[in-house]
């Protein structure tokens, strides 16, 4: 049977916008697949062994929590990026996507070091980009939207050598000017999108179950689900992102 561990980096403090349905969506079309799949919660200052895990999952905080958790990943950057390079699967929503990058500048002016994977760097805005929003989506060809909610301060800028992971149809994205919406480095995957995510775009839960099972060499065809359900959810984002304006708000989270 084939197997994947998927650690939850700090789900006590970060577990905004939905994350559990997104576990619950990962947990469910394996499942449903007889591929045997492992949550390992990870609390701070836990022993982490990166070798053990094949896909890691780090949901949304509050500027608090991102410096908590900095601190504690830095101490084990190394190990970190060694994965990395390996192949270890990361999907990062909102807060943690931002702590791949170079350095977070909070709405205080505190300057937070990120774990530098990413060639990008996040700055507070004065206002909150909020909204219902689509993306076109090249992980694949023909490329595919993907749909979900945005709540964020920050602004991210990608470096040159950063490949977004798609364009803005509706929404904001990154930064509210370049179009650019979450990034992608070999099978990291960063984004801003949450509400939760993997539930309204299954093919994306289907693209990190084979990524990891891929990094353990592992076969990766999946077997076919039926996603009716899943695909009505994903239109009715669309109808409601296409009948309602985004906004940007004061209020700080």
């Amino acid at each position: 049977m084939a197997e994947i561990n998927i650690y939850h980096l700090y789900p006590g403090q970060l577990n905004l916008y939905g994350d559990r349905g997104n576990m619950l969506s990962l947990l469910r079309r394996a499942e449903w697949r007889s591929i045997k799949l492992n949550i390992i919660p990870v609390e701070p200052g836990d022993n982490i062994n990166f070798a053990n895990c094949d896909l890691l999952f780090m949901g949304g905080g509050q500027d608090s929590d991102q410096k908590l958790v900095a601190a504690d990943l830095k101490k084990r950057k190394k190990e970190l990026h060694g994965a990395v390079e390996e192949g270890m699967t990361i999907f990062a929503v909102c807060g943690s996507y931002q702590l791949l990058g170079s350095y977070y500048i909070t709405a205080d002016s505190e300057k937070i070091g990120g774990l530098e994977i990413m060639d990008m760097h996040t700055e507070a805005g004065k206002n909150r980009l909020i909204g219902n929003a689509i993306i076109n989506c090249t992980l694949w060809n023909p490329s595919k939207t993907l749909v979900g909610f945005e709540n964020h301060a920050g602004r991210t800028y990608l470096g040159p050598s950063l490949k977004p992971l798609g364009e803005v149809v509706s929404g904001f994205g990154n930064n509210g000017l370049d179009k650019t919406e979450g990034a992608t480095y070999k099978n990291v995957i960063g984004t801003y999108l949450h509400g939760s995510l993997l539930p309204k775009n299954p093919w994306l839960t289907d693209y990190l179950l084979q990524k990891a099972l891929a990094y353990r060499n592992q076969d990766t065809r999946l077997s076919e689900l039926d996603d009716y359900m899943e695909e009505e959810a994903h239109k009715a984002a669309i109808e409601l992102t296409g009948s309602k304006k985004h906004k940007r708000m004061s209020s700080r989270a």
